[in-house]
């Protein structure tokens, strides 16, 4: 295999200790072909006190055991997703380098008596990526990531969801991970609303000193659709808040020619950017997936307008009923 592409797999398996040391063993062993003798046991060397160091490098995060205290309420997720994958506006793309690279070079920033941001809070509409980045994120850091089961966190006795919130919070301190809490606001509604029990202001109390107290090993990441509702007190607590919007007209377009890259086209898709004003990403996914189910189904190579347009008309019909109904309710 071309050195390029070794190199290519080399960073892209960053973060799985197994396929990372099976790829490095690939370049040694091209080294020792081209008789490259030194460099090769040098390597190799090298690889071999990684493997027996007990302080893993940053990024390749080992597994604690897992705490029965967590288990039904913390699930593993694998990544499935790239940084490919994701559109994101130019100032979210430079914020998450940057977490990235503190992240990284967390050892240095301790030792100047400063701490590395690692509860974020993520804003903004559903279907615009909130999900999807954390993903990504952990997949570029190299930390496992595990979602919280919120229907099972939030019981239907007194005081055990307190206690329940407790537990996730002990995991996200002792395992290194990104924890992800979706749908935040089901846990951190204002206080000052009167139509909540006094329970629930109990778990928002609860919360807040939580998120106070806890330095993740890795970051904690809470995401809501939902940013109106939640208690005026949670916004301090969390060391960077990111926004996601709708996607812009440029971002729609990015997003078009990524989900047809690999796709045969007989029409030019950016010509309907404007027809798709307002479309969250997770819309505009099923638009495209919607299109290219067409021609597999009528047995064609190429995806035609016709299905474009009409996955569009599909879209909008579903935004349509979906508003009526979120109206009635």
């Amino acid at each position: 295999m071309a050195r390029g592409e070794l190199m290519k797999k080399l960073l892209g398996s960053y973060g799985r200790d197994d396929e990372f040391r099976a790829v490095a063993e690939q370049i040694i062993s091209e080294e020792e072909k081209k008789n490259n003798r030194v460099l090769a046991r040098s390597l190799r060397k090298t690889l071999e006190h990684t493997g027996s160091s007990k302080s893993a490098p940053r990024g390749l995060a080992p597994l604690i055991p897992f705490p029965d205290a967590a288990s039904d309420f913390v699930e593993r997720v694998e990544p499935q997703h790239t940084r490919d994958d994701v559109v994101l506006s130019a100032e979210n793309v430079r914020i998450f380098l940057d977490l990235i690279r503190e992240y990284r070079r967390a050892d240095d920033v301790h030792r100047h008596g400063l701490s590395v941001r690692s509860k974020l809070l993520f804003c903004g509409p559903p279907g615009c990526g909130k999900t999807l980045s954390a993903e990504v994120f952990a997949r570029e850091t190299g930390l496992p990531l595990f979602t919280v089961k919120l229907d099972r966190l939030i019981s239907s006795y007194l005081g055990e969801t307190a206690t329940n919130v407790r537990k996730i919070f002990e995991f996200a301190r002792t395992q290194p991970c990104v924890l992800l809490l979706d749908e935040f606001d089901a846990l951190a509604r204002a206080r000052d609303d009167a139509g909540d029990h006094h329970e629930l202001r109990r778990v928002v109390n609860s919360l807040l000193l939580f998120i106070d107290r806890i330095q993740p090993k890795g970051f904690l990441i809470a995401a809501t659709n939902l940013d109106d509702v939640l208690d005026p007190a949670v916004w301090r607590r969390f060391d960077e808040v990111i926004w996601f919007d709708r996607p812009a007209r440029a971002a729609v377009g990015r997003y078009l020619q990524l989900k047809f890259r690999n796709a045969q086209l007989t029409f030019d898709p950016l010509a309907h950017v404007g027809a798709l004003k307002g479309f969250s990403f997770a819309e505009l996914e099923r638009i495209c997936v919607g299109a290219l189910k067409s021609s597999i189904i009528e047995r064609r190579k190429e995806v035609r307008e016709r299905d474009f347009t009409r996955a569009i008309a599909d879209e909008s019909r579903r935004r349509h009923r979906a508003g009526r109904l979120s109206e009635v309710g």
